[in-house]
């Protein structure tokens, strides 16, 4: 039996999530050590998964604001 990876199995190569690359002030591009400037969602044979690059998304809220309210 595999071992499920931090995020799934399933992560399509992205240089945003790349161990080789950093983002440049914008975080639109991102500097790669193996090809220089790259965009976020470009990718090579190189990639290697860094989970601590990844930002998570933001919570969505629902329509209507008394269901927001509710505390779980």
């Amino acid at each position: 039996m595999a071992k499920k990876k931090l995020f799934g199995n399933n992560i399509k190569p992205a240089c945003k999530y790349c161990l080789l690359c950093t983002p440049d002030d914008s975080g639109e591009k991102f500097s790669c050590s193996k090809f220089g400037d790259v965009k976020a969602y470009d990718a090579c044979k190189k990639f290697s998964y860094n989970p601590l690059m990844r930002i998570p998304k933001k919570e969505v809220l629902l329509a209507n604001s008394d269901v927001n309210k509710i505390a779980f």
